[in-house]
């Protein structure tokens, strides 16, 4: 049976989904914005500073399911600006360092206006 993960540690859902759920021994994380997990609020105004963010709220994500980065298998990355891919994989590459599989595409929009939106599968 499939269980939900919840973390204060990570933004609450903004709508009717859960942070992750963990099935047949992998996590699969809803997609993660740059939101402040205390406040609610939008964190950062350029890809650099909205993607730590981001990567913060995965990690603990993760953690909360008994996974880490490391255990990462795919990824799914979505860009509200192709240009900022660069900059993006600077961040994303600090933390996803046994390089999962994933695909990053470019986006019209995003919740709340964020850059960056990432979700993960990984091995428990």
């Amino acid at each position: 049976m499939a269980k939900k993960i919840a973390t204060e540690k990570a933004p609450a859902a903004i709508g009717p989904y859960s942070q992750a759920i963990v099935t047949g021994g992998l996590v699969f994380t809803s997609g993660q914005i740059p939101l402040d997990p205390a406040t609610g609020t939008m964190v950062g105004t350029d890809i650099t500073a909205q993607t730590e963010q981001v990567m913060q709220n995965l990690g603990a994500v993760l953690a909360a399911a008994g996974s880490s980065y490391e255990k990462a298998v795919k990824t799914t990355c979505f860009l509200a600006d192709i240009a900022d891919f660069a900059a993006f994989n600077a961040v994303y590459g600090k933390y996803f360092t046994e390089k999962p599989a994933r695909s990053c595409v470019a986006v019209k929009e995003l919740p709340k206006g964020a850059l960056v939106e990432v979700e993960v599968i990984a091995e428990i």
